[in-house]
Parts: C-alpha cells; sequence; structure tokens
C-alpha cells in the first residue's frame, strides 16, 4: 500500500464497523512501511559441515547478516528438496532435517529451531499463477536452507520457508516461476538460492577437503558462469547444458544450479551482482555466493 492509499483509507476509518481489530490498522501501516527492496542471496553452501565449522566462507555468512536489514522473513529455495510439482513449507514450527549421513555427532544435534510462517507460505501460494503451488506440512528445513540461515541469523528469530525445485522442469520454468516472487522482496522478505555453482561430488577429491583448488573444468566453468552473471547473460545460464564439457563436469545433475537460476530471475535490470566467497573447494565444488541488490 502505498502513502496515498494509506491517508486516504483513514478517511473511512471510522465509518468502518467495530469488527475492523487494531491487528488489521497494525497490518495497514506494516504494509506502508514496508516498501524498501530486499536484496536476493545465492549462497553457496558446500559441505553440511560448515554449519558448524569455523571458516572464511562462515566468516562471510556472519558478516553479511550483520550487514543487511533484517528480514521480516526468508523464502529458501535449496537444492536439498526436490518434488513432482512446487511446494512450499506451511507448518508453524519446521523442523531441522539433517538429510546425510557420515558426518560427527555433532552436526546431527545441531538444532535450528525457527518459525515457520504459513501466512508468508499461502501467499506465496497465491503470487504464483504459472502453477498450482502446494502447501506442505511434513518438511521442514533441510541442511541447504538451515546449515547458512543459521549463521546469518543466528538467534532463530526470522521466520523461514522452503519452496521445493520441481525435479520435473525445465531451467525456464524455474526462471520464470522466480520471477513472480518479486513483490515479495518489497514486504521484507529475504530470498536465498542454496546450492553450489559447481558440484560433482563424483570428482571431489575426498583427501583434500579443505583444499581450496580446482580442476581446470572447474575453474572454466566457474569463471565462464560469473561472466555470464556479470554480463546479465541470463540466457546462456538457463541453457547450461549447451555450454560445452567444463559446464557438463560442473553440472552433471542440475539441482544445487538451479537455486542460481532461481536468484537470477529475481534480478531487475538496474540491480548490480555483488561476488563473495568466491573460491574452490576439494577440486570439483565452489562456493561462489551473490548478492543481488
Amino acid at each position: 500500500m502505498n502513502r496515498k492509499k494509506f491517508i486516504k483509507s483513514l478517511a473511512w476509518l471510522p465509518l468502518v464497523s467495530s469488527s475492523m481489530s487494531l491487528k488489521d490498522l497494525d497490518k495497514m501501516t506494516a504494509d506502508l512501511n514496508n516498501t524498501s527492496k530486499m536484496p536476493v542471496l545465492f549462497l553457496g553452501h558446500g559441505s553440511p559441515m560448515n554449519a558448524i565449522e569455523d571458516n572464511e566462507f562462515v566468516s562471510s555468512f556472519r558478516k553479511l547478516g550483520q550487514e543487511l536489514t533484517k528480514p521480516h522473513a526468508i523464502l529458501c529455495i535449496s537444492a536439498h528438496w526436490e518434488t513432482k510439482g512446487t511446494h512450499v513449507t506451511a507448518m508453524q514450527h519446521p523442523r531441522t532435517i539433517h538429510d546425510f549421513g557420515g558426518f560427527p555427532q555433532a552436526l546431527f544435534d545441531v538444532q535450528y529451531p525457527v518459525p515457520g510462517s504459513p501466512e508468508l507460505a499461502k501467499e506465496t501460494q497465491h503470487l504464483i499463477t504459472k502453477t498450482d503451488i502446494e502447501l506442505d506440512n511434513n518438511w521442514g528445513l533441510d541442511h541447504g536452507a538451515w546449515s547458512v540461515i543459521k549463521h546469518l541469523y543466528p538467534n532463530a528469530d526470522v521466520p523461514v520457508i522452503q519452496m521445493s525445485i520441481d525435479y520435473t522442469k525445465p531451467p525456464e520454468y524455474h526462471y520464470e516461476l522466480a520471477q513472480q516472487l518479486n513483490s515479495l522482496r518489497h514486504k521484507g522478505v529475504l530470498i536465498v538460492g542454496s546450492g553450489n555453482m559447481v558440484h560433482n561430488l563424483r570428482m571431489v577429491d575426498w583427501r583434500r577437503l579443505k583444499d581450496t583448488f580446482a580442476f581446470d573444468w572447474a575453474l572454466e566453468a566457474n569463471e565462464a558462469m560469473k561472466t555470464f552473471i556479470l554480463d546479465n547473460d541470463h540466457k546462456s545460464l538457463i541453457h547450461f547444458k549447451s555450454q560445452g564439457r567444463a559446464f557438463d563436469l560442473a553440472i552433471p545433475t542440475p539441482e544445487h544450479y538451479l537455486p542460481l537460476i532461481y536468484t537470477l530471475g529475481l534480478k531487475n535490470k538496474n540491480e548490480s551482482v555483488s561476488i563473495f566467497n568466491d573460491k574452490p573447494v576439494a577440486g570439483a565444488l565452489t562456493m561462489t555466493s551473490l548478492k543481488i541488490d
């Protein structure tokens, strides 16, 4: 609601029945004040161990959380929730999902008891006309979401919902669907894509998991992706399967790459891109992250 409409609405407040609550008026005021646009993030989440380790990537996430205007809520698109159809979590209290194996018990002990937002889930459902959005009360927050968001907001005091990735759809679908979420940015919602631009676990050097180095093909793909991003060449990124062998190796399956496509779909023409955490890990992963504002 803009200021002119809000002031005009005040004129008829005395005529409204007594059934209008203070809560309703508070909501109108919140709508007026909530006009500053939130940025969009793509966060390279890497290993689940980043949830409990103290390293340069985690430090960047923490710094970013301190710099951002605190959002009213977060909508996260994580590589680790693939579904047939598109779903959004709609529970009041999403569970912390430990969707991995072979890690120390300390990682399984982590809980991120953040509230959900059924209201944001319903608004997201109503905003999207490209497809039917299903409200989900079973999923929760997978590690693609909580392992990074916990560093942005360690007090778990910002409501979080997740939107799933429909694995049956092509990249164009995800890009266009993201564009329908843009109005949420003006309502205090921080939209986060969580994945990795280069993600090939079959080619990771498991002996050097903490070493920041890249195989030639990983470096080539990551540099080309950054060039396309900074040149606003989203078409080439959408058609990643046509970009040659380096991209084929960097994106053997699309789930970690598609959150980037969602992030770029939310970029307006006049916005800039800041790149951070731009380092490879173990040869076949990159932690490259983006902030769009």
